[in-house]
């Protein structure tokens, strides 16, 4: 056996040294890029975001929310079982000796495990953070396996439809905002769904499996979903027929009491709660000016487990798809659909599930969909002429002549802590003309230019980059005069 570890050993000293004498061919093999899913974002691009998130967070703030923070991973048993057939999607992290870990899929179920955790019962938050799954990237259409999710929740008892309806105004409020083009938020509810499956002759055993067929609609056409359910799912045909006759049906408060009169629905128990509570969230909408861009869509089904009322999904209509294809190949069309661009629901049960005396908080939130908006976004600016600013800079300092880096840096520095946002060149004799340039190629609108004869009078020269108009300032009032002409910034 000695012989058998020395060869061994032999073996693996042989191969350090191969290792050792390629390590510099090794250097040149080594691929420089992202996971597959991933991407990283340059200024320009960050800018887009930044501006994104605050319309999104202003909106949030707009409706009294508070932010909170969960881990970027979760016990893996605090995630299981929550996502119906999107389990398989989650990523398992490698046993670091104690527990079993997943990143988090999304934040609904971290915010449901904070709740019962902290024993809170009534919160308005929201929540901006990354969330990791192990999809089929499209990166085209805002599809990754690490991205941004923008969430805001009302958790508590409140009377029915009320916090529902707010939810459905801050969508409508942060779609119109950002200006993406036509949009259509469909809603419906999964006690119509579960009636609906009763009064077909679905098996209550297939309900969850049926609704994700169902869920596909938006995307399939009928009859390949029908054949989902019959050949792979094993519904009986004429019950599928059944629900067909549903759930190509969509509206508003006119369907809704049409539904309230069906001689099979109005049977139902679950059914009349959901058209009830719709034609009180419909009533709601109303009052809040939105129901033109709201649909009642009995084809909506959400495939997460854990919703148990009213669901909700927002995409854009044909109207922008189309013209964002007329700005790429007609063979280009796939790529630039984007889908849904925010969605979310009722989920009442699911903090309930991790209270130990299964206490239930009710709860109902939405889910801005930031990555496809973001790759909408991204699409415009590029298609548009508009320069895009990646820095706030107000104020360029800049010297005439040479030898004035010292007073430069002391005037640098008084505007720093006046507040100012403010850069120079890092070098210690800039040529004007540099400077100037500088400006106009990073969209700096000011620049306090310093020589002899401004030193001596004490004023400094502000230009302005667009316009090229040039001011004296007295040093005292200079910082007052960039504000001024910034303010609209």
């Amino acid at each position: 056996m000695a012989s058998v570890s020395e060869s061994i050993d032999d073996v693996a000293k042989l191969l350090d040294r191969k290792a050792s004498v390629k390590g510099d061919e090794g250097k040149h093999k080594f691929v420089l890029k992202t996971p597959k899913g991933t991407r990283d974002y340059n200024p320009k691009q960050m800018a887009i975001r930044e501006r994104v998130f605050n319309t999104i967070i202003n909106c949030f703030k707009r409706h009294g929310a508070e932010t909170i923070d969960t881990p970027v991973f979760e016990l893996k048993e605090t995630l299981t079982g929550k996502y119906g057939e999107d389990s398989k999607l989650i990523y398992d992290l490698k046993d670091q000796g104690g527990e079993l870990l997943s990143l988090r899929y999304d934040l609904t179920v971290p915010f449901a495990r904070y709740l019962a955790m902290n024993k809170i019962t009534n919160i308005k938050r929201y929540h901006i953070a990354k969330v990791y799954r192990r999809d089929n990237p499209a990166m085209t259409r805002g599809r990754y396996r690490e991205f941004y999710q923008c969430d805001f929740d009302i958790a508590g008892q409140y009377d029915a439809m009320i916090p529902d309806a707010e939810c459905l105004k801050i969508v409508h409020e942060i779609l119109s905002e950002l200006q993406l083009g036509d949009f259509l938020i469909k809603v419906n509810d999964r006690r119509i769904l579960d009636g609906m499956f009763a009064v077909c002759g679905v098996p209550d055993s297939k309900f969850r499996t049926i609704c994700s067929s169902v869920d596909k609609l938006d995307k399939t056409p009928w009859q390949d979903v029908k054949n989902e359910m019959v050949g792979e799912k094993g519904l009986l045909p004429e019950v599928a027929d059944r629900i067909g006759e549903y759930v190509q049906k969509n509206g508003g408060l006119e369907m809704i009491e049409q539904l309230l009169q069906d001689p099979n629905l109005s049977q139902n128990k679950l059914s009349l709660e959901g058209l009830g509570d719709m034609k009180t969230l419909f009533e709601y909408l109303t009052l809040f000016g939105v129901t033109s861009q709201i649909s009642f869509d009995l084809s909506l089904a959400r495939g997460l487990d854990y919703y148990t009322g009213v669901i909700y999904e927002a995409i854009l209509t044909q109207d922008q798809k189309e013209s964002q294809v007329q700005q790429q190949n007609d063979h280009n069309e796939e790529a630039l659909s984007v889908g849904s661009v925010a969605g979310g629901g009722r989920y009442d049960g699911l903090v309930g599930m991790f209270d130990p005396k299964g206490r239930k908080v009710p709860c109902v939130g939405v889910s801005i969909g930031i990555e496809r908006i973001f790759s909408i976004m991204e699409q415009k600016a590029e298609s548009s002429d508009e320069k895009i600013r990646t820095t706030n800079t107000q104020v360029l300092v800049a010297a005439a002549q040479k030898k004035l880096l010292e007073e430069r840096l002391k005037l640098i520095s008084e505007l720093w802590n006046a507040g100012i946002k403010a850069e120079m060149l890092y070098k210690k004799n800039p040529k004007l003309l540099n400077q100037l340039q500088y400006c106009e190629e990073t969209g700096i609108p000011l620049v306090a230019i310093i020589g002899e004869q401004e030193l001596k009078d004490g004023v400094v020269k502000l230009r302005v980059v667009a316009t090229r108009e040039e001011v004296d300032v007295s040093r005292l009032e200079l910082v007052e005069e960039i504000k001024k002409r910034t303010s609209a910034c």
